[in-house]
């Protein structure tokens, strides 16, 4: 089976893209998400505007009240729309109540407005379930979709591996992990210039009879498929170059991202600690200090911010709720190279594609 020939770094990969239609980017930020919110939003926004390579037009979901003179006070009033909200919905908000008693926030103004077209995409760095739920009940999941799913890139030996689901769909059937496995491979091939993305499904062992009957079913159905299936792989095929996409359950995805992270946080503090543990320390940290910064930036989770909710007929992207500003900056580039891709008309395609191929 062929494999996809994938770019040596995610930089390189964002630069292979060509968009299918040239068009700006319509943005629409949920200024009230994330633990930062909205210093850290609105800081990323003026960083974007003036610094990113990818351009857009933007707008803000919130209170007026507090949207108006921050943006003022940053110097992008009049360059940015705000879109008002009257209410918010925090990190304590059950699902339950977002969706019910909340319907004038800014999750679900941003969405409808995604919904009716006014915007190409919303991010949010606010509470995932109330998120997860509100973008369902608006946007609906595309044809052939039952569930959308948050996916991440992970960084790799050759940049990055774009690894679903991370905890929207804790339970999954085999069609639902063949589901995920097309809207991954749609999602490289649309956002990441990825040309034949090898995907693989997260599991025990590589061999065949490995794992549960939901993930060997679902790998028989894979196998007959026209996307380019690998088979299976394991937990340390995430960070090299042999996959491209890497699919499992978001109770098993969710633990092994989180675990991830606090390797790399360990990895890190146990590098810092060490290279100034002594003055000939300090000094060899001196002189390696630009390949130093090199490592960091691989590691850092910042870097790699912005879960993309596939499935959703309308583009959202997911922030950490307690990222940086560069990390929220990486999560408005994700929406917006999803905007330029045409990325759920692609992955309709590929759908319908699949589903003349087992008539």
């Amino acid at each position: 089976m062929p494999t996809a020939k994938k770019t040596s770094t995610q930089a390189a990969s964002k630069q292979a893209l060509v968009p299918v239609e040239q068009k700006i980017a319509r943005i629409l930020l949920d200024g009230h998400g994330g633990d930062g919110a909205p210093d850290v939003v609105l800081d990323a926004l003026k960083d974007t505007i003036t610094s990113s390579s990818l351009k857009a037009k933007f707008g803000v979901c919130g209170l007026p009240e507090v949207m108006e003179p921050a943006l003022k006070a940053r110097g992008l009033d009049g360059l940015v729309d705000i879109i008002p909200a009257t209410e918010v919905i925090t990190m304590e908000d059950s699902p339950a109540v977002a969706v019910r008693r909340k319907k004038q926030s800014s999750i679900h103004v941003a969405a409808r407005a995604v919904r009716d077209g006014d915007w190409d995409a919303m991010v949010s760095a606010g509470n995932t379930g109330a998120l997860m739920a509100i973008s369902k009940l608006i946007l609906k999941t595309l044809p052939g979709i039952d569930r959308p799913a948050l996916a991440s890139m992970i960084p790799a030996s050759d940049g990055g591996t774009f690894f679903l689901d991370i905890g929207a769909n804790i339970d999954c059937s085999s069609e639902h992990l063949v589901q995920l496995a097309v809207m991954g491979s749609c999602y490289l091939q649309a956002a990441e210039g990825v040309e034949n993305p090898r995907v693989g499904l997260l599991n025990v062992g590589t061999e065949d009879g490995k794992g549960t009957d939901v993930v060997k079913v679902a790998g028989g159905r894979l196998k007959t498929s026209s996307l380019n299936f690998i088979g299976n792989v394991e937990g340390t095929d995430l960070f090299s170059d042999r996959v491209d996409v890497v699919v499992c359950d978001g109770f098993v995805g969710n633990v092994a991202l989180k675990t991830m992270e606090g390797v790399a946080n360990l990895m890190l503090n146990t590098i810092k600690k060490e290279l100034t543990s002594s003055l000939l320390s300090k000094v060899g940290a001196l002189l390696s200090r630009k390949a130093l910064k090199r490592v960091k930036n691989a590691l850092h989770p910042s870097e790699h911010n912005g879960a993309p909710l596939l499935g959703l007929n309308g583009i959202v992207v997911k922030s950490h709720g307690g990222t940086d500003v560069r990390g929220y900056v990486c999560a408005i580039e994700v929406a917006i190279r999803e905007v330029d891709a045409n990325l759920i008309e692609r992955t309709i395609d590929t759908m319908n594609v699949m589903a003349e191929a087992s008539t």
